[in-house]
C-alpha cells in the first residue's frame, strides 16, 4: 500500500532469522493501524489493547505461516485482529450470560452502563458491523476501514476479486438495512449450510 510497507517484507525476513529489532520495528510501523482497527470492532480502549497485543503476539506465534500481502504484514495483522475481537466479543457475551444467571440478593447498578457512549465506538455502527459474518467482516475491515482494493483484500481473504465485489456489495446492504433498525441475519451461502 504505501511507502512505509515498502521494508515489511525486509523486515520480516530479518524477523524470521531472531532479530528482534526487526520485530520491533514492525510493531511500531503497525500497532496504531491495528489499534485502530480493534477499536473500531471492540468498541472499548482496554479491549482494543488486549486485542492488539495478541495480534501481535499471533504474528510471532504463527509466524512461519504468515504470509505477506502486497509486501506486508498488515493486511494479516488486520484479518487476525477481526477474528481476536470477534472471540473476545463472544466470551464477554458468554461471562456476561453467566453473570446475569447468578442469583442476586439485591439489584447492583453496573456503572459501565451508564458510561457506554464516553470514548466508545457508535453502538449503531457496531450493531450494524455485528450483522456481518466473520468473512464479510473481514473484507468490510479492509477495504473500508483501512482503505485497501477489492483486489488486495480478495486475495489476503483467499477470494476471487468477483466473489469479493458480490460479497461487499452485500455486506453493505445487510449493514444499511440494520442501520435502519431491521436486521436481518446473513444469509447462509454455500458450504455454510
Amino acid at each position: 500500500m504505501g511507502n512505509d510497507e515498502a521494508g515489511d517484507a525486509r523486515l520480516w525476513e530479518k524477523s524470521l532469522q531472531g532479530d528482534g529489532a526487526a520485530f520491533g520495528l514492525l510493531f511500531d510501523r503497525h500497532r496504531d493501524r491495528v489499534f485502530r482497527h480493534a477499536y473500531r470492532l471492540a468498541g472499548k480502549q482496554q479491549d482494543a489493547e488486549d486485542v492488539m497485543s495478541t495480534a501481535f503476539l499471533e504474528l510471532w506465534r504463527c509466524r512461519r505461516r504468515v504470509r505477506l500481502v502486497e509486501g506486508s504484514v498488515l493486511p494479516w495483522l488486520l484479518v487476525t485482529t477481526t477474528n481476536l475481537a470477534r472471540n473476545s466479543s463472544r466470551a464477554a457475551r458468554r461471562y456476561r450470560r453467566l453473570l446475569d444467571s447468578l442469583p442476586r440478593g439485591e439489584q447492583v447498578v453496573n456503572p459501565a452502563d451508564h458510561v457506554f457512549l464516553q470514548g466508545e465506538m457508535d453502538l449503531n455502527a457496531a450493531r450494524a458491523l455485528s450483522t456481518l459474518n466473520d468473512l464479510d467482516l473481514q473484507l468490510v475491515s479492509l477495504v473500508v476501514f483501512e482503505g485497501y482494493t477489492i483486489a488486495a483484500a480478495a486475495a489476503t481473504l483467499e477470494l476471487t476479486p468477483e466473489a469479493a465485489k458480490s460479497r461487499m456489495h452485500r455486506a453493505r446492504q445487510r449493514m444499511k438495512t440494520a442501520l435502519n433498525g431491521i436486521a436481518q441475519p446473513a444469509p447462509a451461502l454455500e458450504g455454510e449450510r
